[in-house]
């Protein structure tokens, strides 16, 4: 039986301002980790794209290595929590632990639910009206390339009503897969719980807390813009000076530098303050226990 804490809305942003607090503690050395993994991932890419053959197993590659990099931020922000240098081995901290199966595991509900997602489709609009919805969609597309406007009667007879709500299961499906694995990690990390509890456990947490959740998601959402644009503002006039090119690679790992660790941070934060037992830095509410 797992004790899941019930906190107020306000601790959405406080895991977001806990994200940003560590990252303030050990700028460097953090930013350093998720730069490291922005040039593995880039190493990786210019594989595929010397190598089309392959492409695929270069992108599967990177979707496995996702979740073990996520869990050695996690370890690494853990670190910082505690006193403690972050360095780049704890990005394979994970691994030596014999964490890996179950960190790997996390995505099999991402596989589950965009195979169900898919046959759904397939089920509730059909084989004609998807080929047919394809074809409007070219015959549209080259209308606007050609600078004209669509004809409004190219997308009458689509099921709309059967799109629109499967979009609404897609978004519901997306969020439940999320919540799975939003504090899945840290509970095989820190408490070697097995990976069926530990999302099962999360998506409870998140569940019980769904309040905190838009708030975190929405502040998260304004946080990641404000930080992209800002660093996109810087890399414009970069650019004048070292290329485009060469600004725009310097962009992205600049907000790679900035939002992986605090999206770790607040991760771990919301570990903490939900199924932790423990309050995350800064917390002004002590959260009261539901027992599931």
């Amino acid at each position: 039986m797992s004790t899941i804490n019930k906190v107020p809305a306000s601790a959405g942003a406080e895991w977001l301002l806990a994200g940003f607090a560590l990252l303030k503690r050990a700028p460097v050395p953090l930013a350093t980790l998720s730069v490291l993994w922005g040039l593995l991932s880039m190493g990786v890419m210019l594989v595929a794209v010397t190598l089309p053959a392959m492409t695929l197993a270069m992108q599967f590659l990177l979707v496995l290595a996702g979740p073990l990099f996520f869990a050695g931020m996690l370890w690494a922000v853990r670190e910082v929590d505690e006193g403690r240098p972050a360095t780049p081995s704890n990005l394979l901290q994970p691994v030596r632990d014999g964490h890996a199966p179950a960190l790997l595991a996390t995505l099999l509900p991402q596989l589950l639910a965009a195979l169900v997602m898919g046959a759904l489709l397939f089920v509730m609009v059909g084989t004609e009206q998807l080929q047919r919805l394809a074809d409007v969609y070219q015959q549209m597309q080259a209308v606007a390339a050609a600078g004209g406007q669509p004809d409004p009667s190219l997308v009458e007879g689509l099921p709309a009503g059967r799109l629109l709500l499967w979009l609404l299961l897609v978004a519901v499906v997306f969020v439940a897969v999320k919540w799975m694995t939003f504090i899945a990690s840290p509970q095989i990390l820190f408490s070697n719980t097995h990976v069926v509890h530990a999302m099962r456990n999360s998506l409870r947490a998140c569940a019980h807390n769904w309040t905190a959740m838009l708030v975190f998601y929405l502040l998260a959402g304004i946080a990641i813009f404000a930080v992209g644009m800002g660093s996109l503002l810087v890399a414009s006039l970069l650019a004048l000076v070292l290329g485009p090119a060469l600004a725009m690679g310097l962009w992205q790992f600049v907000l790679m530098a900035v939002v992986m660790p605090v999206l770790a941070g607040a991760a771990y934060a919301a570990w903490r303050q939900m199924l932790g037992g423990s309050p995350a830095a800064g917390a002004s509410a002590a959260p009261t226990r539901i027992e599931v």
